[in-house]
C-alpha cells in the first residue's frame, strides 16, 4: 500500500489534534508534521516534501489561498485537501471545481474517502498539478469575499457573519464569544488571531479580554482619568483598560 506522508495545517490546536487523531486510525498514512500558520506550512512542506496536506483556508498570516498559490509554483506539489467550516458557501464551489475537502467538524467516513482519493491521485502527478490549478480558480474569488467574514458556532452549526454584524468579541477563559445585536456565538479563533485578522477595521482591543466594534459604540463614560466605560448599541458595557484608554480616546476624537 502506498504510504501517504501527511501534514496538517490549521491555526486551531484542538482542530489539529482531532484531525490527527482521526488520520492516525487510517492504514497507510502517517502524519509527519503540523503547522498553525501559512508561512510555517510552506517551510514544513519545503523541508519534508509531504504527499498530502490537509489545509484550513483561514490562517492568521498567509491564508489558505496564498499557500496553495505558492504550492502551485513547485514542480512536484503535494495533494491538497481543503478543510473548511464554510459549508453554505464553500462546498458547492469546491464541488464545482472538482477538488476535495473535509468539513469541520471532521467526519470519519468523509475523511477516509478523501484519503483514498488522494492515494489514487498520488499515482498521477500531472493530475495533482491540475487539481491545484482548479483550487486556485475556485478559491481566489471566494477568498476575497471571506476576508471580513467571521465564523461563529452554535451547537453543531457554523454561521458566517459579516464583520459589521459583530458588536464585540469577549474572552472567557479558553472560550471566545462573538456578540451581535441580540445573539452570542462561540468563536473558532483566539482573540489574538481575530485582532490580527481585523487590523485596519473598526475593531479595537479595549481590554485583554475584549475586542469591540467602534461603529457600535453608543456612549463612553469617564470612570476616572484613565478608566472609561463603553456602552454598545445593544446596551452591553465594557471597561476600557488603562493600557488601551489613550488609543480609544484618540479613535473617538476625545
Amino acid at each position: 500500500m502506498l504510504l501517504l506522508r501527511t501534514i496538517i495545517v490549521d491555526d486551531e490546536q484542538i482542530a489539529r489534534y482531532v484531525l490527527r487523531e482521526e488520520l492516525e486510525q487510517i492504514q497507510g498514512l502517517v502524519v509527519i508534521g503540523e503547522a498553525d500558520n501559512g508561512r510555517s506550512a510552506l517551510h514544513i512542506i519545503e523541508e519534508n516534501s509531504p504527499d498530502l496536506v490537509f489545509l484550513d483556508l483561514q490562517l492568521p498570516d498567509l491564508g489558505g489561498f496564498e499557500v496553495i498559490h505558492n504550492l502551485n509554483q513547485k514542480p512536484s506539489p503535494p495533494i491538497v485537501v481543503v478543510v473548511t467550516a464554510f459549508d453554505q458557501y464553500a462546498i458547492p464551489a469546491l464541488e464545482a471545481g472538482a477538488i476535495d475537502y473535509v468539513l469541520k467538524p471532521v467526519g470519519e467516513p468523509r475523511l477516509i474517502q478523501a484519503v483514498e482519493r488522494a492515494r489514487r491521485l498520488r499515482q498521477n502527478p500531472p493530475e495533482i498539478a491540475a487539481q491545484l490549478r482548479k483550487i486556485e480558480e475556485v478559491i481566489e474569488p471566494m477568498a476575497k469575499g471571506w476576508s471580513r467574514k467571521i465564523v461563529g458556532k452554535t451547537g453543531d452549526e457554523y454561521v458566517l457573519l459579516d464583520a459589521s454584524e459583530v458588536f464585540a468579541f469577549k474572552a472567557e477563559g479558553e472560550l471566545v464569544w462573538i456578540i451581535t445585536a441580540n445573539k452570542k456565538y462561540q468563536a473558532t479563533h483566539t482573540l489574538a488571531t481575530l485582532q490580527m485578522r481585523l487590523q485596519n477595521t473598526s475593531f479595537r482591543r479595549i481590554h485583554r479580554n475584549a475586542l469591540v466594534n467602534t461603529d457600535h459604540i453608543r456612549k463612553m463614560s469617564s470612570m476616572s482619568s484613565q478608566r472609561w466605560l463603553i456602552t454598545l448599541g445593544n446596551n452591553l458595557e465594557f471597561i476600557v483598560s488603562k493600557r488601551q484608554a489613550n488609543s480609544v480616546r484618540q479613535l473617538l476624537s476625545f
